[in-house]
């Protein structure tokens, strides 16, 4: 006889596979500020089982327990028994949202701007305006010291791979397009920037709770990078999201797209040879510390390829000795729990100033 679903409607055998042997606790960002067990994996899961029993109601202490988390999913390395917890707190997070609409009125306005590239653009360029005559705390805002006003425009050479080029990475960091492909091209491959037609990945949305808007971001960008050619893509963060649309979605077309998916590292791995221009001396003659990303680190599991692409041009590269301890910055989380976010932050600043 199959167990009827509770309240939050979540997999009871997901929920039961949490032994809380507490072996996450030394993972998880948030803990290791607070202290406290409902900001760890463990004590949130606990929080989910009574909710989704009917045991306690869903209560605004409990939800924020739940919002607390940053979503870097360091517990799931970590753990032995291989719990889903990111795919837990996103389902949980999509029933607060639906029933209680807990997210903030402008989280979810400067969301749908996010789908919109001309207006993304325009309003970047305005902002980066206000930089540059001191009219915005962009330190206090958590913005990069100097938005692009202008941006290079990207150029289809050909159509062997895919760029994923997404939402804020256009807009605020087109420079980062501009030289991933120029690094594809250098192993002889033509590329197709992905553009307008794929606005956003709707990973922010699925952390927000927004679980219908991101499958509609999900679907439309799979109807515009239809084919079988590979698709790359060098946020960690959207290349996750990418990689998780066959759970997203649940479908077989879904799966065959994210088995399409890259992280520009992984597939530069196995074609570094293959470029012409690689030193035979070091081309950086210093030390060079990695800060993993999160959803490389964690979720996708290709922070490796990162150290394999950089060994040509580097000296020395340098492991920190946190095993990959979050930043604090998780998306939007910075500014919708920004204490907790700068604690975390100067935890990590700690940890690269020894290195």
């Amino acid at each position: 006889m199959t167990e009827s679903p509770g309240l939050l409607g979540l997999d009871q055998a997901e929920l039961d596979s949490c032994v809380a042997c507490a072996l996450c606790l030394p993972h998880c960002p948030t803990y290791r500020v607070t202290g406290a067990d409902t900001h760890s994996p463990r004590g949130r899961i606990a929080l989910m089982q009574v909710v989704d029993e009917g045991i306690a109601p869903l209560t605004d202490e409990i939800v924020e327990a739940f919002d607390s988390c940053i979503q870097c999913r360091a517990c799931e390395t970590a753990c032995p028994g291989d719990v889903p917890f990111g795919h837990l707190l996103e389902a949980t997070k999509e029933f607060v949202e639906t029933t209680r609409g807990k997210a903030p009125w402008w989280l979810k306005l400067g969301l749908r701007g996010l789908t919109r590239p001309t207006l993304l653009r325009i309003g970047s360029s305005c902002l980066a305006v206000a930089q540059r005559l001191r009219l915005v705390p962009s330190r206090r805002l958590g913005l990069p010291q100097r938005l692009p006003v202008r941006r290079r425009a990207l150029r289809a050479t050909g159509d062997d791979v895919w760029l994923f080029t997404g939402c804020v990475m256009d807009a605020w960091q087109r420079d980062i397009h501009l030289a991933t492909q120029e690094v594809i091209e250098a192993t002889g491959t033509t590329v197709r920037p992905s553009g307008d037609a794929t606005p956003c990945c709707g990973a922010l949305h699925t952390h927000a709770g927004l679980g219908d808007e991101a499958r509609r971001l999900a679907t439309r960008v799979m109807s515009a990078l239809n084919g079988d050619n590979a698709i790359l893509v060098n946020s960690a963060g959207c290349g996750a999201a990418l990689k998780d649309y066959g759970r997203l979605l649940d479908s077989d077309e879904a799966r065959a797209f994210s088995a399409r998916v890259f992280d520009i590292h992984e597939w530069l791995a196995d074609r570094i040879d293959e470029i012409d221009a690689i030193p035979t001396e070091p081309a950086i003659a210093e030390r060079v510390a990695v800060v993993d990303p999160c959803h490389l680190r964690h979720v996708q599991g290709s922070h490796m390829a990162v150290r394999k692409v950089l060994e040509p041009f580097v000296s020395e590269i340098v492991e920190l000795d946190d095993e990959g301890m979050c930043c604090g910055a998780g998306g939007a989380y910075s500014l919708v729990q920004r204490q907790l976010a700068l604690d975390v932050r100067d935890r990590k600043t700690e940890v690269i100033n020894r290195s």
